[in-house]
């Protein structure tokens, strides 16, 4: 499965520490995601009936995920209001142009798209424990999906396709998934679960 990407490297090192300075650096975020109602840290829902604690998101974690794969998803989540996303679904895959209006943030975005692709394609699933279902496809046939990734003015420019009808369903569901996500943050992943776990 060919998979492009032109974009300057940079240290994984320097990624972490970029995503760490971003976590320690987002109050205003933190305290508008925190800003539900008296004690609206915690929410007590979830599909595993644990709650959910906006402070430390413990639901980026995963059972085969990095640290540092998890701070860059805090990172994303509490800086969700500076992404937009033009998503078009193609007859047979689709093509995501995302950016962020930060560029500290931006960095954390490719960081994390490239990385993920990475992972569908070795079949390596993070298992993160908010990660949607519909995932388990691209890492069960990653073999099946064609993809180009390119950084532009736009911003990170991903198209997938495949001649595989279920994938290409589930890169439509999961392309509008992300991109409620990218529109409001935790609360779209919470509903989710919810939805999920029947409540």
């Amino acid at each position: 499965m060919p998979s492009t990407l032109h974009r300057p490297a940079r240290h994984p090192a320097a990624r972490l520490a970029l995503a760490v300075a971003l976590l320690c650096a987002a109050p205003a975020v933190q305290a508008q995601m925190m800003g539900h109602g008296p004690g609206a840290g915690m929410h007590g829902h979830g599909a595993d009936g644990t709650g959910h604690d906006e402070v430390t998101m413990p639901g980026l974690q995963g059972r085969n995920a990095t640290p540092e794969e998890s701070a860059e998803l805090a990172v994303m989540f509490r800086n969700f209001p500076t992404f937009t996303r033009e998503v078009t679904n193609l007859p047979d895959g689709i093509r995501t142009v995302t950016r962020s209006s930060d560029p500290e943030v931006m960095e954390v975005l490719i960081s994390h798209v490239t990385g993920m692709i990475g992972r569908v394609e070795a079949q390596d699933d993070p298992q993160i424990v908010i990660q949607s279902p519909t995932l388990d496809i691209f890492f069960e046939r990653s073999d099946r999906i064609e993809t180009e990734i390119d950084v532009t003015d736009e911003g990170i420019v991903v198209t997938q396709t495949s001649t595989d009808p279920d994938l290409v369903e589930a890169l439509h569901v999961h392309a509008a998934e992300v991109s409620d996500m990218a529109a409001r943050g935790m609360q779209a992943v919470h509903e989710r679960m919810m939805r999920r776990a029947g409540n």
